[in-house]
């Protein structure tokens, strides 16, 4: 739903495209026709040359109509016998079963609908553009229509909405359940709490992106990605992994970019000073490239209960809040 409005602009301007081609070629065609014309009637400097035209479309079959009109709108009111073009122009077209008057008739009604399909376009785009395409597609979407039924999901902002959303895509990539089939699980989940429970566990939300997931996965029987199960071992790490990994990948980068130089060079004297002088970029390096992954990799957390310790725990009504149990 969310490639409905690129799709269809994609479509308009591939229409669009094909509009320009059209007008384009015939444009080219036309100023072809009007070049062997001033050649026929040795006009604008030109030569007369009745053998124009046969020479320079000896193929009467990869004539164009645009071609035709405007080479015969050129000719009008010559006299076939002075201007042979005009037999071989009216040989062509009956031998095609068709006329000038057909030809020039089809051509413009050709060129209106041109005309039509391009303003239509610009208006389809215009429109596009004044389209809400989030409130659209939240009105249409058998996700959001689930999550809402059984859920305060409509009261949700649209950020915390889109999470909900996220997750649920995600989850149905890694199990056999479509998204809407996995929505009403998660609805299902927060149904099935007894009293005991605390508040948070009766929302999507904690099943979806909150300490509920990994309950959640097992019920709908999600199958984790490496790269998913990766991103969960680095959301586990501390300073001490940390410096770790930064200290393994600057030796990597360090021997690497060593073992890359002249090996006169890596085996000679001068091997300490190159690798005296490669420590820091090479830990600048690994910063960069392990920040990279890491923020590539972790989604965004929400640490209520540090917040709470340092003062700055969000309000009761604020639904990030309440899943994470603030």
């Amino acid at each position: 739903l969310w490639a409905v409005a690129i799709t269809l602009r994609v479509v308009l301007v591939e229409n669009m495209r094909r509009a320009a081609l059209r007008i384009v070629s015939s444009r080219i065609a036309r100023q072809e026709a009007d070049a062997i014309a001033d050649r026929l009637l040795g006009v604008n400097g030109q030569v007369a040359n009745p053998d124009a035209l046969v020479r320079a479309r000896g193929d009467a079959s990869a004539v164009p109509a645009a071609f035709v009109v405007q080479l015969a709108q050129r000719l009008r009111d010559q006299d076939p016998t002075v201007t042979p073009a005009l037999v071989w122009l009216e040989k062509h077209l009956s031998d095609q079963h068709t006329t000038v008057d057909e030809i020039v008739h089809e051509e413009h009604q050709r060129q209106g609908a041109s005309n039509v399909t391009v303003r239509n376009i610009i208006t389809s785009m215009r429109l596009i553009s004044d389209v809400d395409w989030a409130e659209f597609f939240e009105s249409v979407s058998l996700v959001d229509d689930a999550l809402r039924s059984g859920s305060d999901f409509a009261q949700l902002d649209f950020a915390t909405r889109n999470l909900y959303r996220g997750a649920i895509e995600k989850l149905a990539r890694g199990s056999n359940l479509t998204e809407v089939q996995i929505a009403q699980a998660a609805v299902a989940a927060t149904q099935q709490q007894d009293a005991s429970v605390e508040e948070r566990a009766r929302d999507p939300g904690y099943h979806l992106i909150a300490s509920g997931r990994r309950a959640f996965e097992a019920v709908i029987a999600y199958r984790s990605s490496i790269w998913t199960r990766a991103a969960r071992f680095n959301t586990t790490v501390g300073a001490i992994d940390y410096v770790g990994g930064v200290v393994v990948l600057s030796f990597v980068i360090l021997v690497g970019s060593l073992l890359a130089l002249d090996a006169s060079t890596v085996f000679g004297s001068p091997l300490p000073l190159f690798a005296l002088l490669g420590v820091i970029p090479a830990i600048d390096t690994a910063v960069a490239l392990l920040n990279r992954v890491v923020t590539r990799r972790i989604d965004a957390t929400f640490a209520d209960g540090e917040a709470r310790r340092r003062g700055g725990a969000r309000t009761a009504g604020d639904p990030l809040s309440r899943l994470s149990g603030g």
